[in-house]
């Protein structure tokens, strides 16, 4: 009878970057031993290969050009970058109805009973909106990429600590889902991926617009008013989206399994430095 990889074989060929064929079949275990030293030589050479050329051409983390990127492209479209707390009070979510019995909020880190990590950018930039209107005007742009962090569930496309670049345009008059898609369209170019948009329902804003790639999901929008905007002090329409920057530059990048782009201890630019 033909045996196949064992679990523990073929989770270290996707953590160093590797690709195989699930029906893979062998005659012996001593066989697909030898096969499975194979493929890990293999790639413990490829990414020794990568390290080097890290090494030999230093350059920006790709989360990090990414967002460079994005930031100047959102610039020149009349956003404000905004940097505000990781660390917020707990009544945020509840303004955003994330409140007991949500889903989300086991999802929630917690420092004490009154503060938690940041689980979306969402509840700050209503802050900064509502604030930043009276000086300001309308309409009014801001944009905020920075850590989140969600008790996520396993899978090679979650990380509990992420990049989110979350957009929001402000301002009467205006039509919120020709503008979202506007803004949309304007940081997928910069990308350089060909996408979806596709409508599903969020258990925070409802209605919602996704961004979706090889059916991997990149970014959430949403346009308002909405319920919640009351809490925060806003009458007027809106469109804003988040975009998780792993989950992009994994797809740029083709890799296999997000943690390789993400924060790390054992993975730099996606090479797998633990060989």
């Amino acid at each position: 009878m033909d045996v196949g990889l064992t679990p523990s074989q073929s989770q270290r060929i996707r953590e160093m970057g590797g690709k195989f064929d699930k029906a893979l079949a062998f005659p012996s275990e001593k066989e697909r031993d030898e096969h499975f030293q194979e493929i890990v030589a293999a790639l413990q050479k490829e990414n020794r290969r990568r390290i080097k050329e890290c090494a030999a051409a230093p350059a920006r983390n790709p989360v990090a050009s990414l967002e460079d990127a994005l930031s100047k492209a959102l610039n020149k479209r009349g956003f404000i970058e905004v940097k505000t707390p990781m660390m917020i009070p707990a009544n945020s979510l509840t303004k955003m109805g994330i409140g007991e019995g949500h889903p989300l909020l086991d999802q929630v880190f917690w420092i004490g009973p009154k503060k938690c990590l940041r689980p979306m950018l969402a509840p700050n930039l209503y802050f900064m909106m509502r604030h930043l209107k009276r000086s300001v005007g309308l309409p009014l742009k801001l944009f905020e990429a920075g850590p989140c962090f969600r008790k996520e569930s396993k899978g090679s496309n979650h990380l509990e600590e992420f990049t989110m670049l979350n957009l929001v345009e402000l301002g009467p008059g205006m039509d919120p889902m020709d503008s979202l898609k506007g803004h949309i369209s304007a940081v997928m170019e910069v990308v350089g991926l060909s996408y979806e948009l596709v409508v599903t329902e969020s258990e925070v804003y409802g209605r919602t617009v996704d961004v979706e790639v090889g059916g991997v999901e990149l970014a959430s929008g949403a346009v308002g008013p909405l319920p919640m905007d009351e809490a925060h002090g806003i009458v007027d329409p809106w469109a804003g989206i988040g975009f998780g920057l792993e989950r992009i530059s994994m797809l740029q990048g083709k890799e296999g399994n997000i943690k390789a782009v993400g924060r790390s201890l054992i993975y730099m630019n996606g090479a797998r430095i633990d060989i």
